[in-house]
């Protein structure tokens, strides 16, 4: 059964308590935050108080998406903040196995992010130490972006890696996400379902979760 993640970066946060509680009554079971640096990427999101602050109002996984220059500095310190899984990008961290091993050891799951442009075979070596893998569907550093239609048989073809590999990899997928694609992302293997204005951006955020939860179950 596939996750549905709702992006706070498209939510209200003059009431992100509200906002979150919403999502968790319409049933999401993840809550995907973009921390933005400004330098990886062209925007300047959230840090380390904002994600205390989510861990005290919700008992969601906290995912935390680090695109930053250097996630290895401050990736430990996600988790110790209350992130249950944390993602650092391959394009961004010279030491992936060194960063992967440390939020693992801090408690977390580790997970690689990967742009559109960059190939899968940037993670072959480090597939093995990563508990997911994060394609990124649109280039990350704003939301609201269009999906990048490729990407679903990028996510196929990752999927046909991990299982020939035998690993317990789960496949998250992040970037305009909405009801219209959401079926043949998780047709072609992904596990966690990222959506920020498919969901933040309709008149009833509980109902959106439940609509994409309807629209990406397989019926057989």
């Amino acid at each position: 059964m596939f996750e549905i993640a709702p992006s706070i970066l498209s939510a209200d946060f003059a009431r992100l308590a509200d906002e979150i509680n919403a999502v968790e009554e319409g049933g999401a079971t993840v809550l995907h935050v973009d921390v933005m640096d400004g330098h990886f990427v062209p925007n300047i999101t959230i840090g380390l108080p904002v994600v205390r602050s989510l861990r005290r109002v919700t008992k969601m996984t906290i995912d935390c998406h680090l695109m930053i220059t250097d996630p290895g500095t401050y990736a430990e310190q996600f988790v110790k903040a209350g992130a249950d899984m944390v993602s650092v990008h391959v394009e961004a961290d010279a030491h992936l196995h060194r960063t992967l091993s440390s939020i693992r050891s801090a408690g977390a799951k580790a997970g690689i992010a990967v742009n559109p442009a960059t190939p899968l075979g940037a993670l072959d070596e480090a597939l093995p130490f990563a508990d997911f893998v994060l394609i990124m569907s649109v280039n990350p550093g704003f939301g609201g972006q269009a999906f990048i239609p490729t990407s679903v048989e990028k996510v196929r073809r990752l999927k046909q890696m991990i299982d020939a590999r035998g690993l317990p990899t789960r496949i998250e997928v992040d970037g305009g996400i909405d009801e219209g694609n959401i079926l043949e992302v998780v047709e072609a293997g992904a596990d966690i379902l990222v959506a920020g204005s498919a969901i933040y951006g309709k008149p009833s955020p509980a109902g959106s979760v439940r609509e994409l939860l309807e629209k990406g179950t397989v019926w057989v």
